[in-house]
């Protein structure tokens, strides 16, 4: 009867002991899936405030395009540095 006892003693043991390893690998394959999701969070969040800069960055360089593009500035330019003037009327030649 004592091993008989001990057989059930030791079962229950065993089965304890299961459980608890089950348990862990349980929580540690959550704590697995929380970090993955975090390390994508962070990469997402990263990928984000990357495209706030390209657009930040294309928002800047239309202005700039803008600016270049200005009639004002291309005649301020031709007079100043080129030293270009209007034309006389004589100057002009009309084509039909």
């Amino acid at each position: 009867m004592l091993v008989a006892g001990r057989k059930k003693g030791d079962l229950k043991v065993s089965r304890l002991i299961f459980i608890a390893l089950m348990f862990m690998a349980i929580a540690l394959v959550y704590v697995w899936f929380r970090i993955s999701i975090t390390k994508i969070d962070y990469r997402i969040a990263a990928e984000m405030h990357r495209g706030d800069s390209f657009l930040e960055e294309n928002r800047k360089l239309k202005i700039e395009v803008a600016t270049l593009k200005s009639p004002h500035r291309i005649e301020s330019i031709a007079r100043t540095k080129l030293g270009m003037c209007y034309p006389e009327r004589d100057q002009v030649i009309f084509l039909k």
